[in-house]
């Protein structure tokens, strides 16, 4: 049995209940508590979402729908979870969707009207959670607490995308969630590093502290990947913890063509996957898009579905591309998939990612010009 909590964010659609998973897991975050937000829901969002330009969300998120195959995979993933998990399940499961609630364990309810959430309170007891808090949703007012013990009920006011703030009633929930998820981040740490299958396994904090850098797993800067390269050197290397795409990227293609593993919550120490190009790629899974400048290649990845797996795209193929030119890789995805990209593109002069929360700028993760290093923002 697995023993890491699954807490439920539940409601109707338009309740702010996106908003309010975001705004949780920065709390949680600032407070150093380990855990992973798995989004079970086909509405292409994640933290870009709420830190993102709202142009840049509405050009970027993709809507789309359940099938059973998405409903296995995210079930799939619940049971097998590595980490303590917050659930976005979206705001009208079908009796089939619905099995994704038997692998979680707690419930979060967030609705605009009391009918609302009558109707998530019998579907969060018909599959036997236990419920941590009732929220009253509203765009004005204030927040306010009506009852703490057994269950935290009262009034949650502002969640709005974009501008929504933390207030009272997030600082009391991410309290008590805090406490479900009692796991210390050294001991999770020490727990996945101890099965880490390279000699050399590194977390993105520790990592920093190589480097003699000020970056943390939160905020780390593209000034700080040169001494941070420069303190590892290029054998098989594990890398654990919070940290942006380009991180990541950098990282496996300064130890490349050594194996370099990463740490995914959803399953464990994972390879990156393998991508081979080829002159006419077809994918069920990936839809590529290419643009020429004059400085270099520009190589964006869309996933044509709401939920990528890893077995699925085990026999990836992407474009072949000028090789005197660099390449700009851009895309909504995991980080094996896009490390995995970034590497099929190593021998291009310099390789750069962008991310989202970024999205007028990439950076660069490998160069072979002494005029472009790691680090290096180019501006698009």
């Amino acid at each position: 049995m697995n023993t890491f909590p699954a807490i439920l964010i539940g409601g109707p659609p338009h309740s702010g209940r996106s908003v309010l998973t975001y705004l949780l897991t920065q709390r949680l975050r600032e407070q150093g508590v380990e855990h992973y937000v798995l989004r079970a829901c086909p509405d292409g969002e994640g933290d870009w979402s709420q830190e993102a330009p709202p142009a840049m969300v509405r050009l970027l998120r993709q809507k789309g729908a359940f099938s059973t195959a998405f409903v296995e995979r995210v079930c799939s993933d619940l049971a097998r979870r590595h980490l303590p998990l917050i659930v976005d399940a979206g705001g009208r499961p079908t009796l089939d969707q619905e099995r994704i609630l038997d692998h979680c364990t707690h419930a979060v309810l967030i609705a605009a009207s009391p009918e609302g959430l009558d109707e998530w309170r019998a579907l969060a007891e018909r599959h036997g959670l236990s419920i941590v808090a009732e929220l009253h949703s509203t765009l004005s007012g204030t927040d306010r607490i009506d009852a703490e013990l057994p269950v935290l009920r009262g009034q949650i006011a502002g969640l709005e995308r974009h501008t929504g703030a933390a207030g009272m009633m997030v600082a009391k929930l991410a309290e008590r969630l805090a406490r479900l998820m009692f796991y210390s981040s050294d001991e999770l740490k020490e727990r996945h590093l101890q099965q880490a299958p390279t000699e050399l396994a590194l977390d993105v904090a520790q990592l920093a502290r190589y480097a003699g850098s000020l970056a943390t797993a939160h905020h780390w800067q593209p000034a700080d990947l040169p001494p941070a390269l420069a303190s590892v050197p290029r054998v098989a290397l594990s890398l654990y913890g919070r940290g942006p795409n380009w991180l990541y990227a950098a990282f496996a293609l300064h130890v490349a063509p050594q194996p370099f593993f990463l740490f995914d919550p959803r399953s464990g120490w994972t390879l990156p996957v393998t991508v081979q190009c080829g002159p006419q790629p077809q994918s069920a899974v990936i839809e590529w898009q290419t643009r020429v400048t004059r400085e270099y290649t520009w190589l964006e990845a869309r996933p044509k579905q709401p939920y990528l797996d890893y077995e699925d795209l085990q026999s990836l193929e992407a474009p072949v591309l000028d090789s005197q030119c660099g390449v700009v890789i851009s895309g909504k995805l995991p980080h094996w998939l896009m490390v995995g990209i970034a590497l099929a593109y190593h021998r291009h002069p310099w390789l750069a990612v962008v991310q989202a929360q970024q999205y007028d700028r990439a950076i660069v993760v490998m160069s072979r010009s002494a005029d472009l290093q790691p680090g290096a923002r180019v501006t698009l």
